[in-house]
């Protein structure tokens, strides 16, 4: 008589790299951010226009301070030299906010990052903290070298010297490096609420280049009162050492600032969470 013997197959259990945290995601996001090559050519020119610009303007300064009128000397600060850079490095640092994430969605990419972190927002945090620390950490070397190189070519001059202990010097140019971070995360909010690399790129430029000049058209009584609290001025007040009688103090400018940023990174989370891929 036989009898019907059952093989039992074990099958293997799948082994887990670990539970899903933060920290994590955060790693994720680094490695995306630093392998992507318009990351490292963006974060390229943002130190160079930080760093070259104040160098070529002292430069020039100094070239022309003999032939300039007392006006003309009365409106060169070393300051600002020191920290024209950062006028034009902000582009740069937003542009590459905004790829961060509109690039995502270009590709396709977005729906693996929100299937392997299906809540979302951890991966919105993560792109933040990252690219805010990664901006910080390139940007508080660059201002400081902008400075420091600035003022040692105006030295060369003995023009427009100006010590880094001096009241207010430490807060504008560490503040410019603080206003660079907070225009990118700004920038990638704007990303985020947009999904479209030229619309966000389109939204930034308009709310800091190109609606502050329109306020001129408007009554000049309109003008003082409304354009001091927009977020370029707001942004702007952080990183000046002299304030005309219609801007914020720093302080105030700072506290707007960061609460233009938070509120625009709010407005992502809630439409990232709300919205399909």
């Amino acid at each position: 008589m036989s009898s019907n013997v059952v093989h039992v197959v074990a099958v293997p259990r799948l082994v887990t790299s670990g539970k899903l945290t933060q920290a994590r995601v955060a790693v994720s996001e680094w490695t995306k951010l630093h392998s992507l090559r318009s990351t490292r050519w963006s974060l390229l020119v943002a130190v160079v226009l930080t760093i070259g610009l104040p160098l070529l303007f002292a430069t020039v300064v100094g070239t022309h301070w003999a032939h300039m009128s007392p006006r003309e000397r009365a409106n060169r600060h070393p300051l600002d030299v020191a920290l024209a850079g950062v006028n034009l490095s902000q582009l740069a640092i937003a542009v590459l906010g905004v790829l961060v994430v509109t690039g995502e969605y270009s590709t396709g990419m977005i729906r693996a990052s929100f299937t392997a972190v299906p809540k979302r927002l951890p991966v919105l945090w993560a792109k933040l903290g990252v690219f805010g620390l990664v901006v910080l950490v390139l940007s508080v070397p660059s201002v400081l070298l902008a400075f420091w190189g600035s003022q040692e070519v105006l030295a060369q001059h003995h023009i427009l010297q100006i010590s880094f202990g001096a009241p207010g010097v430490a807060r504008s140019v560490l503040g410019g490096a603080v206003y660079l971070v907070l225009v990118g995360m700004f920038a990638m909010a704007i990303g985020a609420i947009v999904r479209n690399t030229a619309g966000g790129i389109a939204t930034f430029a308009a709310i800091f280049f190109v609606i502050p000049p329109l306020m001129n058209i408007l009554p000049t009584s309109w003008n003082n009162a409304i354009s001091p609290y927009l977020p370029d001025a707001a942004g702007r007040d952080v990183f000046s050492l002299t304030h005309g009688p219609h801007d914020l103090a720093p302080g105030p400018g700072f506290a707007l600032f960061c609460g233009y940023t938070a509120l625009a990174v709010a407005i992502a989370a809630v439409l990232l969470v709300r919205r399909d891929t």
